[in-house]
């Protein structure tokens, strides 16, 4: 019997979390230490059903070297990581190459209360009419045929209602399936990718870690350190609010907010060079330590439309817009604010997404000294990266404005309307580039152990320079401000004897604030 590849992949997780879940203690072979686990993952959601069946193998392994050369403590580490997730073969009506379908988009005013995506009240055959009585040239209506009405869902549908709102159709299958809207190098994974990101990703991500360690003695007693490779650095003192720790991309399509940071954080290629002092004048200990993310940029993975988790439901406005400026659609209470309205091509939506190339200019730095003073533990930081969340800007993004019916030269070529006449293109209208702006960071952070109350205290604070926001008062819809953030945070262990005679429980609070300034 030949088997599909899909079914190849449901073997071998079945295999690893079969075989390989006994391994959950570190076993030696000479001078290399090994351990590993495997895990599943099975959720269900309310409406939607399974939504996660998620089998993996994690693998971690130390070997240690010893002194090359003038280098000690030379030692290779490594994690590798596998998974594949069932729900895109064992839910495909919800998630696979059966989700979604036709949908109806609400028309407030005029005519029926909905239409179907296709069928906008002002479209090429209505806008001639009273009341509208716009010039035969304008460009309402679109290809039905290749932006059929088929693979889709209301944007934001599954969140909250969607009537009474400015919606439109967004794709929801795979991007091997249905490529409307995929955004490539961002968000255009194929159901294999989805389904086994580490086995099928185009950034070899079942190397979740593999670094060398090594130092070098400087002067008598201080230590010049290094560690070269795929790695997770982790700045700040607080968990869940990333104010400090922003070295590393997260990605949230994985389990959202809900996995540990240290499994959902991706690792990057980078160096890390560590000078510790020791006890050095008034500090217990003194470090610095300088950071070079050269890897290629990599964003937060928000999830794709379509997938089980997409933050915020980012993915599926970006994929939606990304759509209709490549293909048209239908955008529900839009004319007049009340009727159903179809669009062709270049009209409203997401044109360009810059993402950067590997440029040396385009990597990423960062420094931080930090110390212990008696209970108190200290940093200062300094980072100048890229933004991993993406910022829309407008304005100035060319358009065609149906509504005014212009004429433009016979031999004017614009995508999907060769020669013909039509609407301009101007700015100012509802069409954005992504980009991902620069930004310097500078920060620092404080813990505070008391013995009296055994219990951590925990401050940390970031100002940032470049972070760019919506703003519709600015003529690209965007402006950059400066921001300051900050977390206060306490830890104390307290033992519930009714639960557990043995075992303490840790208690965590935290209050995260942010401010644009």
């Amino acid at each position: 019997m030949k088997l599909a590849r899909s079914h190849y992949r449901l073997l071998l997780a079945g295999t690893l979390a079969l075989g390989l879940a006994q391994i959950t203690a570190p076993t030696h072979a000479g001078d290399i230490a090994w351990s590993g686990f495997a895990e599943n993952a099975t959720y269900f959601r309310k409406d939607a059903g399974l939504s996660k069946f998620r089998n993996g193998f994690q693998l971690e392994g130390l070997k240690d070297i010893g002194q090359v050369g003038p280098f000690r403590g030379v030692s290779i580490n490594g994690i590798f990581r596998v998974s594949h997730d069932g729900v895109y073969q064992l839910n495909d009506d919800e998630y696979g190459d059966k989700a979604g379908g036709p949908i109806q988009l609400q028309n407030f005013l005029i005519g029926p209360p909905s239409v179907p995506h296709g069928g906008g009240i002002i479209n090429y055959d209505t806008a001639q009419l009273p009341p509208f009585n716009l010039p035969p040239t304008n460009n309402f209506g679109f290809d039905t045929g290749i932006n059929p009405n088929e693979g889709l869902a209301v944007l934001g549908s599954h969140l909250h209602s969607a009537d009474g709102g400015v919606t439109f159709g967004v794709p929801v299958r795979p991007c091997d399936k249905d490529s409307r809207g995929c955004i490539n190098d961002y968000m255009d994974a194929d159901e294999d990718e989805l389904a086994s990101p580490e086995l099928f990703g185009d950034r070899l991500d079942f190397i979740r870690e593999l670094y060398v360690d090594f130092s070098l003695p400087v002067g008598q007693d201080d230590i010049l350190g290094f560690r070269l490779g795929k790695q997770q650095i982790v700045w700040g003192r607080t968990d869940l609010f990333r104010v400090l720790d922003i070295i590393n991309p997260v990605d949230f399509s994985r389990n959202n907010i809900y996995d540990e940071l240290e499994d959902i954080r991706i690792p990057m290629w980078m160096l890390r060079t560590d000078l510790r002092l020791g006890a050095t004048g008034i500090f217990d200990d003194l470090n610095f330590q300088l950071v070079w993310n050269f890897d290629k940029f990599r964003p937060n993975n928000l999830g794709q439309c379509g997938t089980p988790n997409v933050i915020l439901d980012a993915g599926c406005l970006f994929r939606g817009m990304r759509n209709l400026w490549e293909n048209g659609g239908t955008v529900s209470n839009f004319g007049g604010g009340f009727l159903a309205t179809d669009f062709g091509p270049h009209v409203i939506g997401l044109r360009d997404v810059n993402m950067p190339s590997w440029s040396l200019s385009n990597t990423q730095f960062g420094f931080k000294v930090e110390g212990v003073l008696q209970d108190f533990g200290w940093s200062l930081n300094a980072m100048n990266y890229r933004s991993q969340l993406p910022s829309l800007r407008g304005g100035r993004v060319p358009a065609i404005n149906p509504f005014l019916g212009e004429e433009f030269p016979a031999d004017t070529i614009f995508p999907g309307h060769p020669g013909e006449s039509g609407a301009a293109p101007r700015d100012y209208l509802i069409a954005f580039d992504m980009y991902f702006p620069r930004v310097t960071l500078l920060g620092g952070s404080i813990d505070y152990f008391s013995q009296a109350i055994d219990t951590v205290f925990r401050i940390e604070t970031a100002w940032t320079e470049g972070e760019e926001f919506a703003n519709t008062s600015e003529e690209r819809l965007y402006s950059e401000s400066n921001v300051f953030r900050f977390v206060v945070g306490a830890d104390k262990n307290i033992f519930i004897r009714s639960i557990n005679r043995t075992r303490a429980f840790l208690f965590s609070a935290q209050i995260f604030g942010q401010h644009l300034l």
